[in-house]
């Protein structure tokens, strides 16, 4: 149905995108936080222990702060060697996303989905802002594709591959894992009624493999928390690690306890999903409504010509995750190798069944798209951060060029929607790794600061906090976290100087402290955007600073 050469070509174009968006600085503050954490971890050479600032870190098991620092260790300590576990776990769920959907369905199908995977709009910017997620959502999208070859295929080494990519996405981020790979693979099973598979000697040496695997990290947290009960954790003492990964974590999520609570909005992962699955969300409301329609006419009767897994997985976890206390738009990455699966079968049934209108309307809906795109591009290049160089309106013409072509040619209207749907993303990510994110990185403090350190050779060891506000980027960029002292501790040092904010240094003058050298840079939480922010005429009015100052 698509050429090789068109796809190899997309794909190609969509690791670009990734490529470039390696090389953005750091956000603030999960991505700085876990390299942080990583780069500790090398830098102290204990793998074990997880630390958070100053703080012992529970929240989350190790294998993605592991995988960070290996890639620290072979690279150095470097923002692109960070990202790289992350891209590399893309590449594998999207591969796994092409071999389900060709099990399922077939290889059209399986190449569909490998497509609307990589350019959903929550996995592109999952490789800039890496977080647990990408590492997650690979191994477990890889896991569901093995399990589900082992139950259609009978073969040992699929049964012992899913059980390996379960353990991996468990040790990254626990219990949200193996719910998502346990429901996928029940919702198979009752559809195709082959629980015959689950009473099967090789079951249990698939179960012994994903203890082996989960094994490393459940010794981590015994060594850190168990062996210590008398750490006091978010204000509980004998707590244990591997009870909480093995018992409580997901119930801290779903009612907010220990963490927080943030959101209590059923509806959340909704309105989320919205933009969260551009450009692809309405092909997809479209498949879900219609493959539900679908089976409550068959009364989920069992025809081999469909599947359950993936529809019924995501029902049943859409509606599990909505009831969570805790929400965060990236807690939906996991379901979207599920969402492209399902939004590429439906693409390739318009064209199987010759459903032209159908076809002609959807290509009309993914133009508007597109064009939503197009203005949007034209903004942020244009007005919220203008370009300076010449190349940069020559690389912009060169694309947009590219996207006219394919939108005037004559071809098929199913290719037209594969087509141009990937080039919104290509158009949209591109301008955003390549020009909006290193502009916006401009106004995060810590990151910036750290330019002017290395700039001015000022000693990394000389620089201290007054507070236990977190400093990621610094921290980062210095390769060293920044030191917190007290204000009655100052006169004891000599030749120091002092990361602060406008109010921290009105207090510092007001305790009679001088200073001659002073850094000011600009300062403003990038991963919460206003209007404000983005328009130029008004940004200076909320944008903060902060201060690099070399006590007297």
């Amino acid at each position: 149905m698509i050429s090789q050469a068109r796809y190899w070509f997309l794909l190609s174009l969509i690791v670009l995108v990734y490529i470039a968006g390696m090389f953005v600085t750091l956000f603030e503050n999960d991505s700085a936080q876990f390299a942080v954490m990583a780069m500790r971890m090398v830098q102290e050479n204990d793998f074990f222990t997880l630390i958070k600032g100053t703080e012992e870190y529970l929240d989350k098991p190790h294998m993605h702060y592991w995988l960070a620092a290996l890639s620290f260790k072979i690279f150095g300590i470097h923002d692109w060697a960070y990202r790289i576990p992350g891209i590399l776990s893309t590449l594998l769920g999207a591969y796994s996303c092409f071999g389900l959907g060709r099990l399922l369905y077939n290889k059209d199908v399986g190449k569909f989905s490998a497509l609307i995977f990589m350019t959903a709009q929550t996995i592109v910017l999952s490789n800039i802002d890496v977080r647990t997620d990408a590492v997650l959502t690979g191994f477990t999208i890889f896991s569901i594709w093995q399990l589900a070859l082992y139950i259609e295929k009978n073969k040992l080494y699929n049964v012992l591959l899913g059980a390996f990519g379960a353990g991996i996405a468990f040790s990254t981020k626990g219990q949200i894992a193996l719910v998502v790979i346990g429901i996928s693979i029940l919702c198979h099973l009752a559809y195709t009624r082959k629980w015959k598979s689950l009473f099967n000697w090789k079951v249990l040496i698939a179960f012994i493999v994903f203890g082996i695997t989960i094994t490393p990290m459940l010794y981590a947290y015994y060594l850190q928390f168990d062996l210590h009960p008398e750490k006091i954790i978010r204000g509980k003492g004998n707590r244990s690690g591997i009870f909480f990964i093995l018992w409580e974590q997901s119930f801290e999520r779903m009612s907010g306890d220990g963490i927080g609570k943030n959101s209590s909005d059923f509806f959340f992962f909704f309105h989320t999903f919205l933009w969260v699955f551009l450009p692809w969300t309405v092909l997809a409301l479209i498949a879900y409504w219609l493959r539900i329609k679908t089976f409550w006419k068959m009364r989920f009767e069992y025809r081999p010509q469909f599947e359950f897994l993936t529809l019924g997985g995501i029902t049943i976890l859409f509606f599990l995750i909505s009831f969570a206390q805790f929400k965060l738009p990236h807690y939906i990455n996991i379901l979207i190798p599920l969402y492209s699966i399902l939004t590429a079968s439906y693409l390739y049934s318009l064209r199987k069944h010759d459903k032209h209108k159908v076809i002609k309307g959807v290509l009309g809906i993914q133009y508007f798209i597109l064009s939503l795109v197009f203005i949007f591009t034209l903004l942020v290049c244009f007005h919220v951060f203008k370009f300076e160089y010449i190349h940069c309106y020559v690389l912009l013409l060169i694309l947009l060029g590219v996207i006219t072509y394919f939108c005037l040619k004559r071809e098929e209207y199913y290719m037209r929607i594969i087509t141009l749907s990937v080039y919104s993303s290509l158009l949209l990510n591109g301008v955003m790794n390549a020009h909006f994110y290193p502009a916006l990185l401009k106004y995060q403090a810590g990151s910036t600061m750290a330019e002017k350190v290395a700039e001015d050779n000022i000693p990394t060891d000389k620089i201290y906090k007054l507070s236990e506000r977190y400093t990621w980027g610094l921290d980062f960029y210095n390769k060293k976290p920044v030191q917190i002292i007290s204000i009655s501790d100052l006169n004891d040092k000599n030749d120091i100087w002092i990361y602060a904010t406008n109010d921290e240094l009105k207090n510092l003058q007001n305790m009679g402290f001088h200073w001659h050298d002073q850094i000011t840079v600009d300062q403003f939480r990038i991963t919460r955007l206003q209007i404000k922010f983005l328009n130029p005429h008004t940004r200076e009015k909320i944008v903060n600073k902060m201060h690099l100052v070399h006590l007297d």
